[in-house]
């Protein structure tokens, strides 16, 4: 089964389109999105709707779990809650049933789903350090662990001998000997100086990990950005993938 995996649309329709028409020509058999479809851009209604009609797995992000008032807004930063009020400004109570209905984190053919971290995934760890990733490692069971939520794709590998590793994120064949926690990317908002939405694809059967990324309409993106009067900030960092 090929498995595509996306993560952190951020709102971002021409993103999302560009990346579910390349999904299409990949042949992918499911879409799992790992959180955040809303928060920051300014089509939430619309990424909503994408998502709810083409994945199959569907996990909650901290923008969802903000948006739904299930933390409390100082968890954000300063920018982070501006968007939240503009998007909890934007959404109605059908895509707040969408958003609902996700799942915080779950288990797909021996893989482990989550947003952030698999330690206390309501918590909304970030894993950007070593001993970020092993606090991860040590709260869940399966071989791989995908997750989300930084928007920079890396992969950290543990062997049997607990020697820990990073890497950024490569197209590689899995050791059957190691675990993995690998972050698939973001697709709305890329942090590795990449502007080019990110998504990855796994396929179960030769247990290969793809990376993959997809230009799309930025210049677009970024006028809508500015009619909505979203943050400068974060229409100009669309630009740099930063």
């Amino acid at each position: 089964m090929r498995l595509a995996l996306i993560s952190d649309i951020h709102a971002n329709l021409e993103a999302l389109q560009a990346v579910l028409d390349d999904i299409a020509r990949q042949k992918a058999d499911k879409i799992c999105c790992l959180g955040d479809v809303i928060g920051y851009g300014c089509d939430p209604t619309e990424c909503l709707r994408l998502v709810n009609e083409n994945c199959t797995i569907k996990l909650m992000g901290n923008h969802e779990y903000a948006a739904m008032g299930l933390m409390p807004v100082t968890y954000l930063n300063d920018i982070a809650q501006e968007s939240l009020k503009w998007t909890q400004h934007h959404i109605n109570d059908r895509e707040m049933a969408i958003i609902s209905d996700f799942e915080m984190d779950t288990v797909l053919d021996d893989l482990y789903l989550v947003h952030a971290s698999p330690f206390e995934p309501d918590k909304w760890h970030y894993i950007m350090r070593l001993a970020e990733a092993q606090a991860a490692f040590d709260s869940f069971e399966m071989k791989i662990g995908l997750f989300g939520h930084t928007h920079i794709p890396v992969i950290y590998s543990l062997s049997p001998e607990n020697r820990l590793r990073q890497t950024a994120g490569h197209d590689f064949l899995p050791d059957a000997d190691n675990r993995y926690l690998i972050n698939i990317g973001s697709v709305g908002q890329p942090r590795d100086n990449d502007p080019r939405a990110c998504y990855a694809v796994f396929d179960t059967d030769e247990w290969s990990v793809n990376y993959y990324r997809t230009p799309y309409n930025i210049n677009l993106t970024q006028e809508k950005m500015t009619r909505a009067q979203i943050p400068p900030m974060l229409i100009e960092r669309l630009s740099t993938g930063r």
